[in-house]
């Protein structure tokens, strides 16, 4: 079991929805600094004031790229890219083009990964791609973990919270065999206990996208999850 303080360091404090105000970006940003979380993963537009009102932190900002369904043209999500990085974003959680998984053009996901990686590394930021691994069949996970692990990726996710199945401990359990050991999981989509995270963890994710942070550290004060 993970202490309180270890399953904070793994949580990347989530807001994504739409509507949502400025004053609740910053809000996040003040409540990962008081519990210790991983990070925020904020809305695009969101980043440079995230950046200001986090200032040298420890808490790394992220954002999300061609978020929710994936199927914005590479071209777009490179200038998505670039304004992240210009802005301060430190993390960059890319929905990749499940469109393509489920038609089988590996070769356009694979250009598409092309285009951004560079972009992304040469500007030492962390990279982590998004598979919707609930929409997948489990051969088409495997063929993602094989071609995001050889790309050399930070982390490869399991969902953006928006289809009808998130995270699962089975998903994350066929990343984990079938990923690189240098390559790690975060398991995002659905992550409301306590008991989930660590079961999450437990099958192989070290990180944990989630807009129920705070609760879950309650949680697990509560329970002794020690």
């Amino acid at each position: 079991m993970h202490s309180p303080a270890e399953l904070a360091k793994t949580i990347d404090h989530t807001l994504l929805k739409p509507g949502m105000l400025l004053a609740d970006a910053l809000q996040l940003c003040t409540e990962a600094n008081e519990n210790g979380f991983a990070a925020v993963c904020v809305p695009p537009l969101f980043v440079k004031p995230c950046r200001q009102h986090l200032g040298h932190s420890h808490v790394k900002l992220a954002t999300v790229i061609g978020f929710p369904f994936g199927y914005s043209a590479t071209e777009a999500k490179l200038a998505e890219c670039l304004l992240a990085i210009v802005d301060g974003a430190d993390e960059l959680d890319v929905v990749v083009n499940f469109t393509a998984i489920k038609n089988n053009d590996w070769a356009y996901l694979a250009n598409e990964l092309n285009h951004l990686m560079p972009v992304i590394k040469n500007s030492a930021k962390c990279i982590k791609v998004i598979i919707e691994s609930g929409v997948l069949t489990p051969e088409e996970i495997e063929k993602c973990c094989t071609l995001y692990g050889a790309a050399g990726v930070d982390f490869v996710k399991t969902s953006t919270g928006y289809a009808t199945v998130g995270a699962t401990v089975e998903a994350v359990a066929l990343m984990r065999q079938h990923l690189p050991a240098h390559v790690a999981i975060k398991a995002s989509g659905g992550i409301k206990t306590a008991s989930f995270a660590s079961q999450l963890l437990q099958a192989g994710a070290t990180r944990l996208g989630t807009s129920n942070g705070i609760a879950i550290l309650t949680q697990s004060l509560a329970q002794g999850e020690y």
